[in-house]
């Protein structure tokens, strides 16, 4: 059966800027061959693949993103694993005059409060200019 699928965002940076080519990669840790991959974003499937290309991000293209990967197994194919990763939020926002796009695990990542700090230490800083 498939077990532990997750979601890695290319370019790897949890910060990037409205305009740039974005790309979510799903992958499983364990799994028999063939294994199919289904995107969801806030729910409602949007495509087929372990790749989710996003293109040049936008605010449209805010929500939160996981990935269900599936597998059958025996030879009547009745017995069907699922994997659902963790979920992916994608926010982007507009501050002043600069679009801001924001993705953090939702599972209560330190990563993304540290991030958060920077980006309000950030902003400030930029205001005082």
């Amino acid at each position: 059966p498939v077990a532990n699928a997750t979601i890695t965002l290319s370019p790897p940076e949890h910060q990037m800027c409205s305009g740039d080519p974005v790309t979510l990669n799903c992958s499983v840790q364990a799994g028999s061959a063939p294994v199919t991959f289904t995107w969801l974003r806030d729910g409602q499937e949007v495509a087929q693949g372990p790749v989710l290309e996003l293109g040049d991000i936008s605010k449209g293209h805010s929500g939160t993103y996981q990935c269900v990967a599936t597998n059958q197994l025996g030879q009547d194919r009745h017995r069907v694993f699922r994997a659902l990763s963790p979920e992916l939020a994608l926010t982007v926002t507009t501050w002043g005059h600069r679009v801001t796009a924001v993705a953090a695990g939702i599972g209560g990542s330190v990563l993304f409060l540290v991030l958060l700090v920077g980006v309000i230490v950030a902003w400030h800083r930029w205001h005082r200019m």
